[in-house]
């Protein structure tokens, strides 16, 4: 490893944590738009694959967030719905179908953009 790649690696391991304390919007965004924006016939499962953690880990930053799922039944079960997706047991695995993957991105993509626009709403931010 060189000095160059260990130097990035501290560097990041330190931006982590902040990384971690705030919700960025632009990105959560832009990887719901780039995955909605997938087609089925031009797309690969490796890219599908490519595209899934960080999509999850978006989702997963917003059900973290206070949504206000207590007083709004709707908001619930989008949170509900949400969670049931990025468990580790219903994500595709390498014997789903191209398909069923391609599904399943779309589905995290357009709960996560709900989501996200809720928080936008409840915190007073423009909408992504």
């Amino acid at each position: 490893m060189t000095v160059a790649s260990t130097g990035k690696a501290t560097e990041l391991a330190e931006d982590s944590e902040a990384e971690d304390s705030s919700l960025d919007m632009a990105v959560i965004s832009s990887r719901t738009e780039t995955v909605l924006n997938l087609r089925m016939d031009t797309t690969t499962r490796a890219a599908m694959d490519g595209h899934l953690p960080g999509l999850a880990k978006g989702l997963n930053r917003l059900l973290g967030e206070d949504l206000g799922a207590e007083v709004d039944s709707e908001v619930r079960e989008l949170v509900r719905r949400g969670t049931r997706l990025i468990d580790l047991t219903n994500r595709p695995t390498a014997e789903t179908p191209a398909f069923g993957t391609f599904l399943y991105l779309r589905d995290v993509a357009l709960v996560t953009r709900r989501l996200l626009w809720i928080y936008s709403e409840r915190n007073g931010l423009d909408a992504p």
